[in-house]
């Protein structure tokens, strides 16, 4: 679902410009309802992937809303706590998602993922209708379609490119990895081009007037390599659990939970850091230990024990977390205003787009590790060589975060805030 929500997320700053702040959250949860219900009754796996669509649709808007409204209404001494409370929810839930989904399904039929949902939702529905108020006053923005289908088919084909790769070498693809590739950067390029000349209408799609700010990019692109490699990991650790270690599927859930507690702790002491002291005593030393952390998990095998692994995951997210909320609050701190819906969109597409690619990045360098074996019947000695080889691949990833902290200056003033022009 991650392919389906980046394109939809630079939507989000159309959206965000063009209705009522009630009115966005009203619709975008209804819509999550719909595909939630549709998702509990489907009769059938293609039902299920409609449903599941709708809710990708309905909950992609979240966090450019949440990032946005955040930094419109809370002032500059105390971004970095709030923006930590918004960054950890959605970093929790891959922790916290596969230990209740273990256990709801060992006891119960697939259809109560869903079922359970359904309730809070609508509580969340009832709550934001009778609490949230309107803070903004709605822009004249058209939708482009062009734009975004040049999204669409640009990114998308890109992650497609990217998940082929391991499939290539394993030859189960059905096509070779450069053709969708190919297509993925010429619709990426055509995507840029066509938001230039909307620019100089002022009606862009994604504004690139944003790019400009050194103080957004670099942020941005630290969080590209934290992005590609935090899910693309939560994937492959399973399947390396499961095969050098035996663990079961409820066990590997309730080895994920305690990361989410760690990513809450840390989360919310890292947000009071960066109010007092800005983002550099967070963002160098976190890069430092989420890259040898990595680069810890890419030397374990089959005789390494559980709490090997677990200490080198717990470090991992510990670190990730002191990343995670201060470069989305100095990148969105870095920009005026009126660009705070283009920002907080690129940041979340940016951030789905790298996860699903990062997730075909590492999985590829997991089959490729294998010796091009079918990646699910693998023996001990090829999960483990799969699985150091994805490790590396993401160690070499975790590098460039690191390069990329180095460059981050201090944090802007108030009075820079309001005048970047990103």
């Amino acid at each position: 679902m991650k392919g389906l929500r980046g394109p939809g997320r630079q939507e989000d700053a159309r959206t965000l410009r063009r209705l009522h702040l009630r009115t966005i959250f009203l619709t975008a949860l209804s819509v999550f309802i719909v595909g939630t219900v549709i998702s509990a009754a489907a009769p059938g796996f293609a039902v299920l992937l409609v449903g599941r669509i709708i809710q990708a649709i309905g909950t992609a808007v979240f966090v450019p809303l949440l990032m946005t409204t955040t930094i419109r209404l809370v002032p500059e001494s105390r971004r970095g706590r709030i923006m930590a409370l918004v960054t950890a929810v959605p970093a929790i839930a891959p922790a916290l998602g596969p230990a209740i989904s273990g256990l709801v399904l060992t006891f119960l039929p697939w259809r109560w993922l869903f079922i359970l949902v359904l309730p809070l939702a609508v509580i969340a529905l009832i709550a934001g209708a009778v609490k949230l108020r309107n803070i903004t006053t709605p822009e004249k923005a058209t939708l482009d379609a062009l734009s975004l289908a040049l999204s669409a088919i640009g990114f998308g084909a890109l992650v497609l490119g990217l998940s082929l790769i391991g499939e290539s070498a394993s030859g189960h693809a059905p096509m070779p990895p450069l053709v969708p590739i190919a297509i993925g950067v010429v619709g990426v390029a055509s995507f840029v081009l066509r938001q230039l000349s909307l620019s100089r209408k002022g009606d862009a799609f994604l504004d690139m007037r944003i790019f400009g700010s050194r103080r957004f990019v670099v942020p941005l692109l630290v969080m590209l390599f934290v992005a590609l490699n935090g899910f693309g990991i939560l994937l492959v650790l399973p399947l390396i659990l499961t095969g050098s270690l035996g663990l079961s599927t409820l066990a590997i859930g309730l080895f994920l939970v305690p990361g989410g507690v760690v990513i809450s702790v840390v989360s919310a002491l890292g947000g009071r850091v960066y109010d007092r002291w800005g983002p550099l005593p967070l963002a160098i030393p976190g890069a430092v230990v989420w890259t040898a952390s990595i680069w810890f998990l890419s030397t374990l095998d089959d005789t390494s024990s559980v709490g090997a692994y677990l200490a080198g995951y717990l470090f991992m997210t510990a670190a990730q977390a002191m990343m995670w909320a201060p470069m989305a609050t100095l990148a969105l701190s870095a920009l005026r205003t009126e660009l705070y819906p283009h920002g907080s969109a690129a940041f979340s597409t940016i951030q789905q787009l790298a996860g699903a690619a990062g997730g075909a990045i590492l999985v590829s360098a997991y089959t490729i590790g294998a010796g091009a074996a079918d990646a699910g019947d693998l023996s001990v000695a090829e999960t483990v060589a799969a699985g150091q080889t994805a490790f590396m691949t993401a160690g070499v990833i975790a590098i460039a975060a690191v390069i990329g902290t180095l460059a981050i200056g201090r944090r802007p003033t108030p009075t820079e805030d309001q005048g970047a022009t990103a």
